[in-house]
C-alpha cells in the first residue's frame, strides 16, 4: 500500500494556544473585578461601562467563547489531524476559522461595554455578531468534515465522535435561540415571548454547557489523556455507551433551569426525569477517564500534567453529580437564585475547562517546540495555588448560599418573615465575597506562574511549523454488511450516516419539548388584563436590560410561602406574553421585582424612591452593594428609535395597532411628564425625556397589570408551600 508523506499544520495550533492564553489573562482579570465589585460597589467606578451589569456578561462571554473556546480549537486541530493522518482540510479555512473568532470576541467585548445585549445569558450578543458567530462556525464545522473525508485512518476515533456531535449541536442551539427581529443595527427583539423565549434560552443555555463546555472536552480528555499517560483509553464499548447516551439525554435536561417557575409541569418534569437520568453517561465518562490511569497513578505523583488531568476529570465527575441533584425539585427549591447555582457553575469552569486546558498546554507547548517544559516545579506550584483558590472561590459560595436561603424562608412564632428586608439577606454574605475573591486571585496568580513557565519553554525550543508525518493511503471501502462487524465500528467508517445520526439524536429531545410549546396554544393561558408595554415603558424595559439590572434582579415569584410573604402574588405563565427577551432571571442579588408596580403592594416604590435608588443606592438601601447609575439622569431617551422598535415588536407579534408608531411619541411625552411632575413634587427635577424616567415607568409596570381587578386567570393555583 502506497505509503504517503505529509505534515501537520502546527502553525493554526500555536496561534489558538496563545490566544487562549491571552484571552484566559483578559477573562479572570474580568472576573475578579467583577467579584470585587459585589464586595465594594465603588469599583464600579460610576461608570456605566465598568458598572457590574456589563462587566458579569463580559465576564462570562470571555471565560466560555474565549478562553474555553479557543482552548477547544487548539486541542481539536492539533488531534484531529493526528487521529485522522491528514493535514486540516484547508488552510485558508483554518486562518478566517481563527482571525474571525477574535474578531467576534473583540467585537462581543466592545458591544458589551457599550450596553448593547439581548439580556439572555451565555446569548448576550446583539444579532450581527450572532451572524458572525454562525458563519465562523460553518467554516470551522467545514475544515473539521472536510479533514475527515480526506482522512487516511478507516475508523473514526472516540474524540471525533465528540467533535462532530459538539460541530452539529451548536450550530443548532445558536441558530435556534438566536432568531430575533431586528430593531436597528444592533437592537433586536427575541422571536419568542416571555416563557417561550425562557424554554428556547435554557434549552440553548444548558446545553451550551453540555456542547461547547462538555462533549469538545470529553473529546480532548479521550486524545490528550492516553498520550499523557502512555495508557489506551480504559473501554472502547464504555466509550460507545457513553457518548450516544450523553448526546441524546442532555438535551432534554434544559427546564431543569426553570423548576417552580411560570412553566407547564409536563415540561418542568421532563427536565427534572433526563436531568437524574443524566448521572449515568456523565460519569461513565468520569470512570473511563479515572481507568485510563490504571497501572499509571504512580506518574500521577511525579507529573503536574497528570494532577490537573485527575482533578480536572474528578471535578467533571462531581458536577455532573450535582447537576442532577440541583434539578430535584425539593433541592432546587433552595438552591435556585442563591450562589450556589454560581459555586457549580465555577467548579465546573475553574476546575474541569480550566485544569483540563493548563494540562494540554503544559503538554502541548514543548512539543510543538520540540523541547522540555522549563520547570516541573512551577507547574506544580501551579497546580496546587489553583487547586486552593479553586476551593477558596466555591466553598464560600455554597456557604453563602444556605445562609441566605435560611434567612429567605425564616419565619417568627406570628407566621412572619424574620429578614422582610432582603437587604439584611445580602450583607450576612458580604465576608464570603470577599473569600471569593481571595480565591480568584489565588487562582490567576497559578496562571501567570503557568505563563511565565510556557515563555520560558518557547524560548528555549524551536517551533516545528509544519510537522512531518507518513500514513497509508485509506483503503477503498469495500462493501460489507453490518453483521460482519459491530454495528457501531460499521459506523464508524460512515462519517456522513455517522454525522446523520448524531444530529437526530441531539435535535429530538429539544424538539419534543421546545415545538408543543410554540405551536400549541393551550401551554399559556391567556391573562386579559396583561397589556403590552406602552412606548415609554417599552424604552425603559430597553435601558433595564442594557444596563444588565436582570444579573442581580429576577422577575420571577415562585409558588412559595416566603416568597408570596415577601413579594406578592406569584408569576403565572400568561404575565409574559408581550415581553421579548423573557427576564426570569437565575440569580438574586437584590430582590426580585415582579410586583414592584402593584400600587399599594409589597415591593411598590414611588418614583421619588427609585430616582434617590439609582443616584446613590445607599441613601435608600444602607449597607447595599448595588453601584449607582447616575447617568441615567443625564441621558436622553432615544425618541428617534421608538418607531422602529415598536414595528419590530409588532412583527413578533406584540398587537400595537397599525400606525401606532407614528404617535408613539407623544403618548410617551405625556406618560414621561406625569412621572416628571410626580418628582418635581419631590423637588426633584429630572427632564422628561431622560433615561431615568423611562425606567421608572418600567419599574412601575410590572406586575401592575396582574393586580387589575378585571383579571381573567385560567390557570389552576397551585398550593403555596
Amino acid at each position: 500500500m502506497e505509503q504517503q508523506t505529509f505534515y501537520y499544520d502546527n502553525k493554526i495550533v500555536k496561534l489558538f494556544a496563545y490566544a487562549t492564553i491571552l484571552w484566559a489573562a483578559v477573562a479572570l482579570l474580568v472576573g475578579i473585578l467583577a467579584a470585587l465589585q459585589m464586595a465594594f460597589p465603588i469599583l464600579n467606578f460610576g461608570i456605566e461601562f465598568t458598572s457590574f451589569g456589563r462587566i458579569r456578561p463580559i465576564h462570562t462571554n470571555a471565560i466560555i467563547f474565549a478562553f474555553v473556546g479557543n482552548g477547544i480549537f487548539t486541542g481539536v486541530y492539533y488531534s484531529t489531524q493526528r487521529l485522522l493522518k491528514a493535514r486540516m482540510f484547508s488552510d485558508f479555512l483554518s486562518k478566517v476559522h481563527f482571525w474571525g473568532w477574535q474578531l467576534i470576541i473583540v467585537c462581543a467585548a466592545l458591544t458589551l461595554a457599550a450596553g448593547f445585549t439581548t439580556g439572555k445569558e451565555y446569548a448576550e450578543l446583539e444579532w450581527p455578531v450572532d451572524i458572525m458567530i454562525a458563519l465562523v462556525w460553518v467554516v470551522f464545522g467545514a475544515n473539521v468534515i472536510g479533514t475527515i473525508i480526506k482522512r487516511r485512518v478507516k475508523h473514526l476515533y472516540v474524540s471525533i465522535w465528540f467533535y462532530v456531535a459538539s460541530i452539529l449541536a451548536v450550530a443548532m442551539l445558536h441558530i435556534v435561540n438566536s432568531i430575533e427581529m431586528p430593531a436597528s443595527f444592533l437592537k433586536s427583539y427575541p422571536f419568542y415571548a416571555g416563557v417561550q423565549d425562557a424554554l428556547v434560552q435554557w434549552w440553548y443555555g444548558h446545553n451550551a454547557v453540555a456542547f461547547f463546555l462538555t462533549t469538545p472536552y470529553l473529546g480532548l480528555m479521550y486524545y490528550f489523556l492516553p498520550k499523557m499517560a502512555n495508557r489506551p483509553v480504559y473501554s472502547y464499548r464504555l466509550s460507545i455507551i457513553h457518548f450516544w447516551s450523553l448526546i441524546f439525554i442532555y438535551i432534554w435536561s434544559g427546564p431543569h433551569h426553570l423548576l417552580y417557575q411560570a412553566m407547564p409541569d409536563w415540561i418542568q418534569s421532563l427536565g427534572v426525569v433526563f436531568s437524574i437520568m443524566l448521572i449515568a453517561p456523565s460519569w461513565g465518562g468520569m470512570i473511563n477517564g479515572l481507568l485510563t490511569l490504571r497501572g499509571a497513578w504512580d506518574k500521577v505523583r511525579e507529573s503536574p500534567i497528570l494532577k490537573f488531568m485527575v482533578v480536572a476529570i474528578t471535578a467533571y465527575g462531581m458536577s455532573t453529580f450535582e447537576g442532577p441533584l440541583l434539578s430535584i425539585k425539593s433541592i432546587n427549591a433552595i438552591s435556585h437564585f442563591t450562589d450556589w447555582t454560581v459555586a457549580h457553575a465555577h467548579v465546573g469552569a475553574l476546575a474541569w475547562n480550566g485544569f483540563l486546558t493548563f494540562a494540554m498546554l503544559y503538554w502541548l507547548i514543548p512539543k510543538l517546540f520540540n523541547t522540555e517544559l522549563f520547570s516541573k516545579k512551577l507547574a506544580n506550584f501551579h497546580f496546587w495555588i489553583g487547586t486552593l483558590g479553586t476551593l477558596l472561590w466555591a466553598v464560600p459560595m455554597y456557604w453563602a448560599s444556605f445562609i441566605q436561603i435560611l434567612m429567605w424562608k425564616e419565619f417568627n412564632a406570628e407566621g412572619t418573615l424574620v429578614y422582610s428586608n432582603f437587604l439584611e439577606t445580602v450583607t450576612q454574605i458580604f465576608p464570603f465575597y470577599i473569600t471569593r475573591v481571595i480565591g480568584g486571585a489565588l487562582y490567576m496568580v497559578g496562571f501567570l506562574v503557568m505563563v511565565y513557565n510556557i515563555i520560558k519553554t518557547v524560548k528555549a525550543g524551536k517551533f516545528v511549523a509544519q510537522e512531518e508525518a507518513s500514513a497509508p493511503a485509506l483503503e477503498k471501502s469495500v462493501k460489507r454488511s453490518v453483521l460482519s462487524e459491530t454495528a457501531h465500528r460499521w459506523l464508524e467508517r460512515k462519517p456522513v450516516r455517522f454525522a446523520i445520526y448524531i444530529f437526530i439524536a441531539v435535535a429530538i429531545g429539544g424538539a419534543i419539548e421546545v415545538i408543543p410549546l410554540i405551536v400549541v396554544k393551550s401551554n399559556i393561558p391567556t391573562i386579559a388584563s396583561v397589556k403590552p408595554y406602552t412606548p415609554l415603558e417599552l424604552q425603559g424595559r430597553d435601558i433595564y436590560i442594557k444596563e444588565g439590572c436582570y444579573n442581580c434582579h429576577s422577575q420571577m415569584v415562585r409558588p412559595f410561602r416566603s416568597e408570596t410573604e415577601r413579594y406578592g402574588e406569584y408569576s403565572k405563565v400568561g404575565e409574559f406574553v408581550y415581553d421579548h427577551p423573557f427576564q426570569f432571571g437565575s440569580k438574586r442579588t437584590g430582590p426580585d421585582l415582579a410586583r414592584t408596580g402593584v400600587l399599594g403592594g409589597k415591593m411598590y416604590k414611588p418614583a421619588m424612591w427609585h430616582y434617590n435608588h439609582m443616584m446613590n443606592p445607599q441613601s435608600t438601601s444602607q449597607g447595599t452593594n448595588m453601584p449607582a447609575y447616575p447617568w441615567l439622569a443625564e441621558k436622553e431617551i432615544d425618541l428617534a428609535s421608538t418607531v422602529s422598535k415598536i414595528n419590530a415588536m409588532r412583527t413578533v407579534g406584540v398587537p400595537y395597532a397599525e400606525g401606532y408608531e407614528m404617535k408613539a411619541n407623544d403618548d410617551l411625552l405625556k406618560q414621561a411628564q406625569l412621572i416628571s411632575d410626580e418628582l418635581k413634587a419631590a423637588n426633584i427635577n429630572v427632564s422628561p425625556t431622560k433615561e431615568m424616567i423611562a425606567i421608572i415607568a418600567y419599574l412601575h409596570k410590572l406586575g401592575a397589570d396582574i393586580s387589575s381587578q378585571n383579571v381573567v386567570d385560567t390557570i389552576q393555583k397551585p398550593k403555596v408551600k
